[in-house]
């Protein structure tokens, strides 16, 4: 099991979509619990369909709220 820092939410700055790992992706059929770090590469925004690389994390370093400053 993850640990809990580990389990941090990612936002596309594109469309303001959240990847919660705790949700998962039912239409990228991905299981609750994957870490954003574990998706597939070739994963994509279920909305906009942005890359992995469009989405910064929504705590700590890199993230949405410290690019915002």
């Amino acid at each position: 099991m993850a640990k809990p820092e580990d389990m941090y939410q990612c936002q596309t700055v594109n469309c303001g979509c959240i990847y919660d790992p705790d949700r998962g992706d039912r239409r990228g059929k991905v299981p609750k619990g994957t870490l954003f770090d574990a998706l597939h590469e070739n994963w994509c925004c279920p909305v906009c369909g942005a890359s992995k690389k469009a989405f910064k994390p929504l705590a700590g370093q890199g993230s949405v709220v410290e690019i915002q400053k």
